[in-house]
């Protein structure tokens, strides 16, 4: 079954005119209902705004859920530690423990799935990342935002952008019903691809700067019925194999070498879940694809497939524990790491990163590395901040050039190739959401824009709302 090929010759015609439902009227319209878009909702909400969040698929959580990414990644500062042959855990050995530096909504969810046993709360044993079940991921959204007063739309998908004259104020959505437009005041761009920023006119870059190829997409899936002990057994016996989270470097050579495995990275990536005898997979890689093509998204889709199928049977066949295990499920869609980056007011350098940079209007910090998988093909490049350290995001990060009723949050914030792959994971996307929520709230509250936000002011109500950012 091929995928369908993107026209050699692109023809285009005009569709006719269409009416549309006027759905809707909000102070702010959260566009994505990912970890930056729940950020955005709640932020704003417990600013006092009026917010209405889209999302296009039935639930809420974005690449949490329908992609089936997993875990938390560490949202403390890490003191390393080397990692060790012959671990025998599935979670990353390889950081420690340090401040918290990612707190606010993502902190009240972490609280949230504790109480419903829905994660694992960071520890040493977990190297101070938080697995968790993406089911209680989507009620406990649900909750947080029914109790903040937030309405949803789901099944809606964002087609483009409403105006009034010059002015963006909405965005227009497909759904069974037809097309639904929303007015807002402000709108944020959680799409994670930036496509409200784009259709609003924001300039944008993508991928890397010598030949604009942009990090590989991965299709997550989890198996169960996973033996432990027998695994335990196999590591100890061979120590050199398993380092944390990845390895099985000889299983994996042999498996090639006898044809049943093409494996399209480096190793084997597995991730523990909060369910024992469960494994999480981050292990298919599709290379030069981009998120925004539906072309690309086809095959994409159907090459990931194909790349699972192999690495759960080498699992089953080759890998003592896994004999009676099975693909339970993979996600909902392909998980896409890097599309398009907005160009915003200030552009996050991996200098930034990795130096540690302070900013006056910061709303946000990251301590995550530096983490480029490879456009090209295998290999993963991971470069670690300093023990302790953290960086933070200013506010301009999150102001789109030329559009003055807009924010974006989440991964498609304004920064190079570089800088991304550490702001990209769903902590800081949470955080950056959350900010641009209240920067939003602030902006309709005094009928002004988000550009004219005070910086100081949307630090103080972040502060309010249990964010953790250090002024000064």
């Amino acid at each position: 079954m091929p995928p369908l090929k993107r026209p050699d010759v692109t023809n285009t015609i005009i569709l006719p005119p269409r009416h549309a439902i006027m759905a809707a009227e909000t102070d702010i319209l959260v566009v994505g209902g990912g970890p930056a878009g729940l950020g955005a909702a709640l932020g704003a909400a417990q600013a006092g705004a009026n917010v209405i969040v889209s999302e296009r698929y039935g639930f809420l959580g974005g690449n949490a859920t329908a992609a089936l990414v997993n875990p938390f990644s560490s949202y403390s500062t890490q003191r390393h530690r080397r990692e060790k042959p012959g671990s025998l855990t599935f979670f990353p050995t390889d950081h420690g423990p340090g401040e918290t530096v990612i707190s606010g909504v993502l902190g009240e969810m972490v609280a949230r799935l504790v109480r419903v046993g829905g994660v694992l709360p960071p520890s040493p044993e977990t190297s101070y990342t938080a697995p968790f079940d993406p089911e209680a991921f989507k009620t406990v959204a649900d909750d947080m935002l029914d109790e903040a007063g937030v309405r949803v739309l789901l099944h809606s998908f964002a087609s483009d952008v409403f105006r009034e004259g010059d002015r963006v104020c909405g965005a227009v959505f497909e759904t069974k019903s037809g097309p639904v437009v929303i007015r807002a005041q402000v709108i944020i761009d959680c799409t994670g691809d930036g496509d409200i920023a784009a259709r609003a006119g924001a300039p944008y870059e993508v991928g890397r700067m010598e030949d604009g190829l942009v990090q590989p997409m991965t299709l997550y899936f989890r198996m169960v019925e996973f033996r432990k002990a027998a695994f335990e057994a196999y590591v100890k016996r061979h120590p050199d194999q398993w380092l944390g989270v990845h390895g099985l470097w000889d299983l994996v050579r042999k498996a090639e070498e006898d044809g049943e495995l093409d494996l399209p990275r480096e190793d084997i990536l597995i991730f523990g879940t909060p369910h024992e005898n469960e494994l999480n997979f981050n292990c298919s890689r599709v290379i030069k694809v981009l998120g925004t093509d539906v072309w690309d998204l086809t095959s994409a889709e159907m090459e990931s497939r194909r790349q699972n199928r192999k690495i759960a049977a080498f699992m089953k066949k080759y890998v003592p524990g896994f004999e009676k295990a099975y693909m339970v499920q993979s996600g909902v869609t392909i998980g896409v790491r890097e599309s398009r980056r907005i160009t915003g007011e200030y552009r996050i350098t991996a200098e930034d990163v990795l130096g540690a940079r302070k900013f006056d209007d910061v709303i946000a910090r990251g301590t995550y590395p530096v983490d480029v998988h490879n456009p090209e093909g295998k290999g993963t490049v991971l470069v670690y901040l300093p023990p302790d350290a953290s960086y933070d995001i200013p506010l301009r990060s999150l102001l789109p050039r030329g559009v003055d009723n807009l924010l974006v949050a989440g991964r498609c914030i304004s920064g190079t190739h570089e800088a991304h792959s550490s702001y990209r994971v769903m902590p800081i996307c949470m955080a950056t959401g959350q900010a641009a929520g209240v920067c939003a709230a602030l902006a309709s509250r005094g009928a002004t824009t988000p550009r004219e936000v005070a910086a100081q002011d949307v630090q103080d109500e972040l502060l309010r709302q249990g964010a953790n950012l250090k002024r000064g």
